[in-house]
C-alpha cells in the first residue's frame, strides 16, 4: 500500500514540472508590436512561417506603419482566420515621442 502512495505522489510531482514548464516555456507570445517586430519574431506566432514573416516586414517597410492592429489583414497571405487565431496577440503600441527640446531664453 504504502508503495502505491508513493508512486502516486511520484507521478503527481512529474505531471506538475511538465505542466509549470509548459505554462513558462511553450506559451505564445502575449504581445508583439506588428510595427516593429522582426520576421524572425513574427514566426513566433501560431500559424506564421519565416515567408509569411517576411511579406509582413516587406509590407510594412513598403506601406509604413500599421494604424492598427486589424490593419495586418491587409497583407497578402494574413486572412481572418489567422487574425481571429492571433488577434489578442498583436498589437501597435508606439514607442514614446522623445522629449521637447527646451531652449532657455532670455
Amino acid at each position: 500500500m504504502k508503495k502505491k502512495s508513493s508512486s502516486r505522489i511520484i507521478v503527481m510531482m512529474v505531471l506538475s514540472v511538465f505542466l509549470i514548464a509548459s505554462l513558462c516555456y511553450g506559451a505564445d507570445p502575449t504581445m508583439i508590436n506588428i510595427n516593429t517586430a522582426t520576421a524572425e519574431e513574427f514566426t513566433q506566432i501560431k500559424g506564421i512561417g519565416p515567408k509569411l514573416a517576411e511579406k509582413i516586414v516587406e509590407y510594412r517597410k513598403a506601406n509604413g506603419a500599421f494604424k492598427k492592429a486589424e490593419d495586418i489583414v491587409n497583407v497578402p497571405g494574413i486572412g481572418p482566420k489567422l487574425w481571429e487565431a492571433n488577434k489578442t496577440v498583436f498589437t501597435v503600441d508606439t514607442v514614446p515621442a522623445a522629449p521637447a527640446k527646451v531652449t532657455k531664453t532670455q
